[in-house]
């Protein structure tokens, strides 16, 4: 008979809790689809009714970005409503009394081999940061421009491409700049403590 290690490694950690709580898991994976299946239904009746109540038009070549804008905050809002809460509440509470049930020990071994918060790393997946911050400076361009309310129709392709590129020139100044001082100052004090 073998000793295991008192430290199982992650993978050894996901297969044990698999094997013990296959049912729960599996519980949460239909949830999660049937979610997701709902997310697109609320999504679909949002676009039959955005088109009937006249919050945009019809066609694709009479949206302005006030209506793109204007669609996107409603969406957002409705599946917040109807599915996020309704999901954040139910999975918080069916979590709770799950993980009530696990006796204290099982607990205190998923907390130590890191089972649900995974190894402790400082990186970082923060590319999709940049690419809102262009998004939302493409619209404040839009705006100024004066083409908030025309439709897309009217816009040429020049204008569309140098819009992008001027709002992601913004974001870059806006953003590189604190950016550069911050790494000057810390570049400094760094060189002051190592002589």
């Amino acid at each position: 008979m073998t000793m295991e290690p008192e430290s199982e490694n992650g993978e050894k950690i996901w297969k044990k809790f698999m094997r013990k709580h296959w049912k729960a898991v599996g519980s949460f994976v239909v949830g999660g689809i049937l979610a997701f299946i709902c997310a697109i239904l609320v999504y679909l009746w949002f676009v039959e009714k955005a088109q009937v109540t006249g919050l945009v038009p019809m066609t694709l070549d009479l949206w302005t970005m006030g209506h793109l804008v204007t669609f996107i905050l409603h969406v957002i809002f409705w599946e917040v409503l109807f599915i996020g809460v309704p999901l954040a509440l139910v999975a918080v509470a069916v979590w709770g009394l799950w993980w009530k049930k696990f006796p204290d020990d099982e607990k205190e071994g998923y907390r130590r081999e890191h089972l649900f918060s995974g190894t402790r790393s400082r990186g970082t997946n923060g590319g999709g940061g940049i690419s809102f911050l262009v998004f939302i400076a493409f619209i404040i361009k839009v705006y100024l421009d004066g083409n908030w309310n025309l439709p897309f129709a009217t816009w040429t392709f020049d204008y569309l491409v140098y819009s992008c590129i001027k709002a992601f020139i913004w974001v870059l100044i806006i953003c590189g700049i604190p950016l550069a001082l911050g790494g000057i100052w810390w570049l400094r004090h760094e060189m002051k403590k190592n002589p």
